[in-house]
């Protein structure tokens, strides 16, 4: 059971990033200073300091707890299936709790709205890159475990994960470009990707011969 002190803790850290949400969507990103996101808290820079590194921390936290907690549930899956439904299953069934996770920290709207802070700016854009690829060496760990392999030795989990991976960005930016920022346009979105990565791949797309 967790103790006051955690979760008084817990709630500080939650209401920083909200207040850090909310400032970063009305005002934008380059414009917030952490002396407003601390004084919408009424705490002082050293506690912001405490849970987070940087302004850039703090505006990327709740993509960092969807990636942890997609990972956590890819590592708690079975033995068996082929690799790429397995990261397409695990997607499938995290939704949901992912949705309860971010909720207990800020409403849905406006995490999805500074997805779309975080697309349009350049300095976030490129974090979240720097995050994508750690995320992806991770995935890449998982699936060579899962399958017995090296990934040193054997490019097969790291090619499927980029892929992957490369398809979900896609389809969030191609949500995040469009006007109807609700969780189940990006769940829509996302799937709708997810489903053309097998033909995407084949040889043979049954199109116009190329000249």
């Amino acid at each position: 059971m967790t103790g006051l002190r955690e979760r008084k803790k817990q709630r500080t850290r939650d209401s920083l990033v909200r207040a850090a949400h909310e400032l970063f969507v009305e005002k934008g990103y380059e414009e917030t200073t952490v002396d407003e996101i601390v004084a919408a808290v009424d705490v002082s820079q050293r506690t912001f300091f405490r849970y987070f590194a940087s302004k850039e921390e703090v505006a990327l936290s709740l993509q960092a707890l969807v990636s942890e907690r997609y990972v956590e549930a890819l590592s708690r899956r079975p033995p068996g299936g082929a690799p790429v439904q397995v990261l397409r299953s695990t997607l499938e069934e995290t939704w949901e709790s992912i949705g309860e996770a971010i909720e207990e920290v800020v409403p849905l709207p406006l995490y999805m709205r500074m997805w779309q802070i975080t697309e349009s700016t350049p300095a976030l854009a490129a974090a979240q890159l720097r995050h994508a690829v750690e995320l992806e060496e991770r995935l890449t760990a998982e699936i060579a475990r899962r399958e017995g392999l090296d990934p040193g030795t054997d490019s097969r989990p790291r090619v499927l994960v980029a892929a992957f991976s490369g398809v979900m960005r896609a389809a969030f930016r191609h949500w995040s470009l469009r006007g109807d920022l609700t969780v189940s346009a990006a769940q829509q979105a996302v799937e709708s990707y997810v489903e053309q990565l097998g033909p995407a791949l084949s040889d043979d797309w049954g199109g116009a011969s190329s000249g």
